[in-house]
């Protein structure tokens, strides 16, 4: 009776989810691929994931300025946190902790998500409260127990600076203000992408990219319901779910989450919004159990940890998690 059940779900929440995504398909996107004949072939066409595209750059000084900001600790309150302090673009664009520490000296609530490829999400943070980036990095400079901070604080900090005060006027046409502030942290983390994984490759029509193994993991990851609610570009964060649908995963509360992206999901250990799975492998049991009703068996996870494995991409010629 479990078993039927759990089909039944798996069904009706790919049919549901497959409708979401056709939807948020039709999203205004802020990439497009450097080669569209990629994106064409036949065995991207016929799968539920695509190819992550290159970012389309519109303007270097903007983003070079909101990279400055990304990693300046004067957007902090007491100058000593950056975004790049739990946001390591250097590694994995997250951190090694279950929960990092803000400047309040208090741990943050939520494990923290990565920065990579977060603008290709529809939503932002765990709970998806925002709409846009320039609306997550405000929430972060003022959140209390993130930066701490305020926009015309930070706008204080920044005028006293001539060399910012050079850069903004260069890049906006005049001094730092909060709406160029959101803009330029933005217009650097709309970069943040990661292409070129080799699951990205097999898309693509390059058969070599995967093992057989991975192949049969992918297939699991399809077979098993997986894919319901990991799917798109991002291989997931693009719809809502309820953990611990059959049984209790990680802590309760939130208890409706934005799904989180799979994307370089090999090198964003510990996992789970309470950042209490270590492990790959145990991640993929306990969502098995909690999400599918499925006692997954060794065979299976290691395979689906082996295709997990082939969507990690890479950000400036190195791959991501390895130190530049």
């Amino acid at each position: 009776m479990e078993e039927a059940r759990a089909v039944r779900y798996r069904r009706y929440a790919f049919a549901v989810c497959t409708l979401i995504f056709v939807g948020l398909q039709a999203s205004p996107v802020r990439l497009q691929s450097a080669d569209p004949l990629l994106e064409a072939t036949s065995t991207s066409a016929r799968e539920p994931i695509t190819p992550i595209p290159e970012p389309v750059i519109t303007d270097r000084l903007k983003v070079r300025l909101g990279e400055r900001l990304f990693g300046d600790k004067r957007l902090s309150r007491d100058n000593s946190h950056s975004c790049s302090s739990c946001h390591d673009i250097g590694t994995n664009g997250a951190s090694r902790h279950s929960h990092d520490v803000g400047v309040d000296g208090s741990m943050m609530p939520l494990n923290t998500l990565t920065i990579f490829n977060a603008a290709l999400s529809f939503r932002f943070s765990w709970e998806g409260k925002y709409r846009t980036l320039e609306a997550d990095a405000l929430a972060a400079l003022e959140g209390p127990g993130i930066m701490g901070t305020s926009t015309s604080e930070v706008v204080e900090k920044l005028k006293a600076d001539s060399d910012m005060r050079r850069d903004f006027a260069a890049a906006y046409g005049g001094g730092p203000d909060q709406a160029n502030i959101l803009d330029a942290i933005a217009r650097f983390e709309r970069t943040l992408v990661t292409p070129g994984s080799r699951f990205d490759r097999w898309l693509s029509g390059d058969a070599a990219a995967l093992s057989e193994n991975e192949i049969n993991g992918y297939q699991l990851f399809k077979s098993l319901g997986c894919v319901s609610c990991h799917q798109g570009v991002n291989v997931g964060g693009n719809l809502f779910e309820r953990h611990g649908i059959f049984h209790p995963l990680a802590s309760p509360k939130p208890e409706i989450l934005r799904v989180p992206s799979l994307r370089n999901v090999a090198v964003t250990a510990p996992y789970f919004h309470d950042g209490s799975a270590p492990t790959l492998e145990d991640a993929v049991r306990k969502m098995g159990v909690a999400q599918l009703n499925s006692t997954l068996t060794d065979q299976q996870v290691n395979a689906i940890v082996a295709f997990l494995q082939t969507l990690t991409g890479r950000y400036r010629g190195t791959p991501v998690g390895a130190s530049p």
